[in-house]
């Protein structure tokens, strides 16, 4: 049997325990587990005295307007309730991120709506569109928080929740 010389069994070693450190590295749950949740309002709708308008030209301005700003942001679910102005607002966003729509009960208490959101995105970025009814609540949900109302006439409103890997919420409002 042939032997090795000594500094190529040397390098092997390092090199085992190397890889054995990487693999047990990786294998490790990320330590960041926050997630961040946008917060908007459908943008603005044709007054059409109807319960499902469309978006009117500016709210499509505005919807694509969203998915530019959030097209560099790792969004990896997009909510939307079944009306058709919120899902003309998220459409542009979900189509730049290559994500289909999922419809949520606008119905649904915010607090339960929260809790799912909370249990299924853990570490994730998800965009939530609503109603000026709703998607105060829904934020105050996330986190436990006091948020203003919407009036009617608001469509630029964009509530960026974050949680922390130890449940602390920070709520920041900013405009579209």
């Amino acid at each position: 049997m042939k032997k090795l010389p000594l500094t190529v069994l040397l390098l092997s070693s390092c090199l085992s325990l190397l890889a054995g450190c990487a693999s047990a590295r990786n294998a490790q749950p990320s330590a960041d587990t926050s997630a961040t949740f946008l917060i908007v309002r459908h943008a603005e709708k044709v007054p059409d005295g109807s319960d499902d308008p469309p978006l009117t030209d500016a709210g499509r301005v505005r919807a694509q307007a969203l998915a530019r700003r959030l097209s560099s942001t790792p969004v990896i679910a997009v909510y939307t309730t079944a009306f058709q102005r919120t899902r003309q607002t998220a459409t542009p966003t979900a189509q730049e991120h290559g994500l289909p729509l999922i419809a949520y009960d606008a119905k649904l208490p915010a607090s339960e709506f929260a809790t799912q959101l909370k249990q299924r995105h853990s570490g994730q970025t998800v965009l939530i569109v609503g109603h000026s009814n709703t998607v105060p609540g829904i934020a105050s949900a996330l986190c436990s928080c006091e948020v203003a109302p919407m009036s009617e006439a608001e469509y630029d409103r964009l509530m960026t929740v974050r949680i922390d890997a130890a449940g602390r919420a920070v709520l920041v409002v900013g405009r579209q």
